[in-house]
């Protein structure tokens, strides 16, 4: 069965910097949309980024100019490079796979999302 495993989360102060990592387990990994999402405490899960089979990616205005989304077919694996973080960023992350990445932004999409990953805390303060 599909397993999306996160990694990477933690503590950091504002403009502090923290790599996200996702194994993807029984995933068709290059074939299909794969991607990050996050959910803050009280508020919707909301797309952050998301990497078509092409290589093609986007990203929620709100991190553009700071997170970097990238993949590795042949690990199988995903990240996520985020940088100069922010207060507003601190949420759990969360690794998602076979959805539409064309709707990743929509902010009732996240029901649709066919597997996700346990999730790791991303948490910016001073």
């Amino acid at each position: 069965r599909v397993q999306l495993v996160e990694s990477g989360g933690g503590s950091v102060q504002p403009g502090g910097s923290l790599r996200l990592s996702c194994a993807a387990f029984e995933y068709p990994f290059s074939d299909y949309c794969i991607g990050w999402f996050r959910q803050a405490p009280g508020k919707q899960r909301e797309g952050v980024a998301a990497i078509e089979s092409d290589g093609t990616t986007r990203y929620v205005d709100s991190v553009k100019g700071r997170f970097t989304a990238s993949k590795d077919n042949a690990k199988k694996s995903l990240y996520l490079q985020m940088n100069s973080l922010k207060p507003e960023d601190t949420a759990m992350y969360y690794c998602a796979a076979d959805y539409d990445c064309r709707q990743s932004f929509n902010p009732d999409y996240a029901p649709f999302v066919n597997y996700w990953g346990q999730g790791t805390q991303v948490s910016v303060s001073s």
